[in-house]
């Protein structure tokens, strides 16, 4: 019989006790500050702190398998942390509560970055994995670039444009990294995010899906959706002067005249001055609020850049100014410094009304005197069975335009006598404050889509020396404004028929209609004698966006109660003003040349008509 020492008993039992012991709880934030070790490339290496972006903790806390949450939504701006939160929590899976783990990625390219950039690294500067994971280089070592596996589980990396990849195999895990970079299918099985989504369904109750994102535009972004159908969690720090908490807002940041390097942030309840210095121990104080119901499983929260401890409030509004006037810039702004979906004004209307207060009134009949900066002119015809409508528009540097004048021509359009007039009224010409002779209009654009094609067509091709065109419409996304290439003409025709892309320009006219400075580029002005179904035809139709298995368009509808040639004649003046820009119009050098003198003898080489023949629309009327 073994003789055993007297402490040996005591051992055994508390050897047995342990083994049946559940393991400690522990949370994602906790893991990360025990074990978490970052890289030396990272900003700021070494021993992970939660304390330095204090603000994550709650996020990564419900992410941990003590939390009855399953699904986590997190909308956010740059440089708050939400790639490290996705980090942690799969340290924490992989070492602390091991199963199937599915990460999906834009497309195979950013798999390939994040497993070789942020995996990898976690791996090897992370005692607690690397000790679970063998390196890759080791044979069978069970770690590719897709695939590691370890105890109790694996780690799979797939892009969300692979069907394959998102219907592999069940996954106790989920993450979604920048949804909204997502294509809209993954090939023809549909919604990456709800296949994903379904690999889970086995785990309900036990799994955990965590969608990350910056927002794009809103009504399309999926961060936005899935932030929406949450508990809507905004951070709240204290003012350190009243004590009110408060979610920070960009309204609230200010800076005195000229100088955003000194913003700050002034406090909605007492309106005290909060400096940027003080911002870490405010995110210290800080905490989540929930504000909205949702379903008790699914937890949203939303950050701006406003409270990154890596950026400050002066960058961010030195960042604004310089993108304030440039759409696509101000909508970057939006999306990564605030952290919000960029509210597209397309599909929001336009009333008569506040176009018609914008109307200029000037001492000059624009049609005897033109305004200053108008350089070039271009005419749209629109054709019905019993008119012809036209509008004549003046354009300058950047595109500023002035609607010159609006005639309709009443008269059977299978006769004669209106396309006598228009000829006659296409042949005006215009005095320039500063130029030298009188403008010409120097091209125009005439639909041919109606009945009366064929009258089109002849009117075209007698005149085709003069850029009189005839156009048709073509809706749809990224149809050019005018065709880069000459069309050919075809079997049968008269004339070249030259295909226009309306939905494009009908886009950039709406938005200039909204710019609410008095000039400048972009800028659209529009006489006050106009009266009122001539602003409303303008703004007749409304931008409608359509869903079709996951992809957004922009459909334009019209009002059936109003009539909408002012727009039409609008959209083809526009097309002719970028014929011309394809032909060789640059309204640079044609500003210079009218700087130049105002007694002037030379033309303008644009007005010189080129030969009158079929092969008009190859030649260049810019050359010299």
């Amino acid at each position: 019989m073994l003789d055993l020492v007297p402490e040996t008993p005591a051992l055994v039992d508390a050897a047995w006790r342990a083994g049946l012991a559940l393991d400690r709880q522990m949370t994602v934030s906790q893991w990360a500050d025990t074990y978490r070790l970052l890289p030396n490339s990272a900003a700021e290496p070494g021993q992970w702190r939660t304390a330095r972006t204090p603000y994550l903790r709650e996020i990564m806390d419900v992410l941990s398998t003590s939390s009855a949450i399953e699904r986590v939504a997190f909308m956010k701006g740059s440089q708050v942390g939400g790639t490290e939160v996705g980090l942690n929590a799969l340290g924490y899976w992989i070492d602390h509560a091991p199963g199937t783990i599915m990460l999906v990625m834009q497309s195979l390219d950013a798999t390939r970055v994040t497993s070789k950039g942020r995996i990898d690294p976690l791996i090897e500067t992370t005692p607690a994995l690397r000790r679970k994971i063998l390196p890759a280089r080791a044979r069978d070592s069970g770690n590719t670039i897709s695939h590691k596996e370890f105890a109790g589980g694996s780690l799979m990396l797939t892009a969300a444009n692979s069907p394959k990849g998102l219907r592999s195999t069940a996954a106790r895990y989920l993450v979604l990294d920048e949804v909204d970079g997502f294509p809209p299918s993954a090939g023809k099985e549909g919604d990456p995010v709800q296949l994903a989504i379904q690999r889970t369904a086995t785990f309900k109750g036990r799994r955990k899906i965590f969608m990350v994102s910056t927002p794009t535009l809103a009504g399309v972004s999926r961060i936005e959706a899935a932030y929406a159908e949450s508990d809507q969690r905004k951070y709240e720090i204290p003012c350190p002067h009243c004590g009110a908490y408060q979610a920070l807002e960009w309204s609230g940041v200010k800076w005195p005249e000229g100088k955003p390097a000194e913003a700050y942030y002034a406090c909605c309840q007492c309106g005290g001055v909060i400096e940027d210095n003080t911002k870490q121990s405010l995110l210290a104080a800080g905490k989540w609020v929930v504000t909205a119901e949702g379903d008790g499983r699914t937890a949203g929260f939303h950050l701006s850049a406003l409270y990154s401890p890596f950026e400050s409030w002066g960058d961010i509004a030195a960042d604004f100014l310089a993108s304030k006037s440039d759409p696509d810039r101000l909508m970057a702004w939006t999306n990564l410094k605030l952290g919000e979906p960029f509210e597209d004004r397309d599909t929001a209307p336009l009333s008569p009304e506040s176009l018609q207060n914008r109307a200029e009134a000037s001492e000059h009949d624009w049609t005897r005197l033109l305004p200053d900066g108008v350089l070039v002119i271009t005419a749209g015809v629109d054709v019905q069975d019993d008119r012809l409508e036209v509008e004549i528009v003046g354009w300058g540097l950047g595109e500023e335009s002035w609607s010159l004048d609006y005639r309709i021509i009443h008269g059977r359009t299978d006769t004669p006598e209106p396309w006598a007039a228009l000829d006659q009224l296409l042949l005006t010409r215009f005095r320039h404050p500063r130029a030298v002779p009188d403008l010409p209009i120097a091209a125009a654009a005439i639909d041919s889509g109606g009945h009366r094609t064929g009258e089109v067509m002849q009117f075209s091709a007698a005149r085709l020396n003069r850029r009189v065109w005839a156009i048709k419409g073509r809706g749809g996304p990224g149809v050019p404004p005018w065709p880069h290439r000459p069309p050919k003409l075809q079997r049968g025709s008269v004339a070249p028929l030259h295909m226009v892309g309306v939905d494009g320009i009908k886009h950039t006219l709406m938005g200039r209609l909204r710019l609410e400075r008095e000039d400048g580029a972009g800028v659209v002005h529009m006489p006050e004698r106009r009266d009122w179904f001539w602003f409303a035809g303008l703004v007749a139709e409304r931008a409608v966006r359509r869903f079709s298995r996951g992809v957004a368009r922009i459909e334009w509808i019209a009002d059936p109660a109003i009539r909408n040639e002012p727009l039409d004649c609008r959209v083809y003046a526009t097309a002719a003003l970028h014929g011309l820009y394809v032909s060789g119009l640059d309204l640079t050098r044609e500003a210079s040349r009218i700087q130049k003198s105002p007694v002037q003898s030379e033309p303008s080489t644009i007005f010189r008509s080129p030969p009158a023949n079929r092969k008009v629309v190859r030649s260049g009327f810019m050359q010299k």
